[in-house]
């Protein structure tokens, strides 16, 4: 390990120790206090030096780098704050600011699996169910042949109707308009199955909003409000909630992109294709720190459900066939997979959502207990893509220098 390298893991250790000496531990890890209220999601003292520091400037340069409107972040060691700052503007003359809200995209899908797998816990259901017991309107029996691992491993097969060609196109041509999971669920069935269910892996959007019928049809609970009794309440995840109109809570992080050719606000298009009904949601930086912990500790489930929420059998699948082109059906290595609607990349547990002008990125490191959460928008000459993925790469570099983030595939 280069000295740089040691430096910086020691400054790390020390502000742990600090941490643990001055801030109480809290129900929620640092996210609420004892009684259960939260505390405000506002920007830290503005750091001298050590790690804290480093993570600024790395914000700052990245924001500069990649002409981003904004970069909010928060970093956590043992769920005790070592940075949480907000950069830019949520619009012109709006300076951004932590406690605003922004969408969380997939970042609900590792909500469904967690809450898929703590009734596995309970002994409600097997991962190995067919979902026609609660699905049995499914075409071309797929009901009898997808299982519920299956759907919350991505490897059923189905085709992501995100992907097929149209869906682009009609999106963009009206990005408010309301898509029912039932149109979502028909583009995909429509199609032949890109592999027999089970024997291969690629990421299909369609998997999601099945598994969100299929939990509020063993349950008999809508999807929301199981979220928020089995996930978002118990980590006190206060300011994460699902909406069914594009409507955001206040404060709003302001988003734009140019994805129709011109720089445009994009903060209330619909996102109702993003994933099931009851699960498109929006967060603040807290709530996506916290989550990283909650969900990438497994602080949950059973031992055994945390393993199936790491690998539920998808380390080894991701063969591109003549169906499933390369850029779909990604390799899953034991370093890179899909897990259980998350990412383990390397020694991280992942998410990184991407969609109409909204970055995001969550990421825990179980080793180290540190917690990297981010949130950007787009200025005119973005690059594109995942921006808050890569600054949460460069955090975890400085920080973590023996346990960087991997790309997936």
């Amino acid at each position: 390990m280069r000295l740089t390298r040691r430096m910086s893991l020691l400054r790390l250790a020390a502000v742990t120790a600090l941490l643990a000496l001055s801030t109480p531990v809290t129900a929620a890890s640092g996210a609420a206090s004892d009684s259960g209220h939260r505390r405000p999601c506002v920007s830290s003292r503005l750091p001298d030096d050590g790690p804290a520091l480093d993570v600024l400037r790395i914000a700052e340069q990245a924001k500069a780098d990649m002409d981003l409107k904004s970069v909010i972040l928060r970093v956590t060691v043992d769920g005790r704050e070592l940075i949480t700052t907000a950069l830019g503007e949520s619009m012109t003359g709006v300076p951004a600011e932590p406690d605003m809200h922004f969408r969380n995209g997939n970042v609900a899908i590792s909500y469904m699996g967690t809450a898929l797998l703590r009734l596995v816990d309970e002994g409600t259901v097997s991962l190995d169910d067919t979902v026609g017991r609660w699905l049995p309107d499914l075409p071309h029996d797929l009901g009898d042949r997808i299982t519920l691992r299956m759907l919350g491993a991505s490897t059923s097969g189905l085709v992501d109707y995100v992907t097929t060609p149209d869906f682009g196109p009609t999106v963009y041509a009206d990005p408010f308009r309301q898509w029912t999971a039932e149109e979502l669920v028909a583009i995909s069935t429509g199609k032949d199955l890109w592999y027999d269910p089970g024997t291969n892996w690629s990421y299909s959007h369609a998997n999601f909003v099945l598994l969100g019928a299929a939990l509020e049809r063993i349950t008999g609970t809508r999807l929301d409000v199981l979220l928020r009794q089995r996930i978002t309440g118990p980590l006190g995840l206060h300011e994460t909630r699902n909406s069914f109109t594009p409507d955001i809570p206040t404060p709003v992080l302001h988003a734009f992109t140019a994805d129709r050719g011109r720089y445009e606000e994009s903060t209330f298009w619909n996102p109702s294709w993003t994933t099931a009904p009851g699960a498109v949601e929006t967060t603040d930086i807290c709530d996506l720190a916290r989550g990283a912990v909650g969900i990438g500790s497994g602080e949950l489930l059973s031992p055994s459900a945390y393993r199936e929420l790491l690998d539920p059998g998808t380390v080894g699948l991701g063969h591109p066939t003549d169906k499933c082109p390369a850029r779909f059906c990604l390799p899953n290595t034991r370093a890179t997979h899909y897990g259980m609607g998350l990412l383990v990349l390397g020694d991280w547990v992942s998410q990184h959502p991407l969609f109409f002008g909204y970055s995001a990125s969550q990421n825990y490191l179980p080793c180290e207990h540190l917690a990297i959460a981010v949130s950007t928008t787009d200025g005119p000459g973005a690059p594109g893509g995942h921006t808050a993925h890569t600054i949460a790469q460069r955090i975890a570099a400085a920080l973590a220098p023996d346990h960087p983030i991997p790309d997936f595939g």
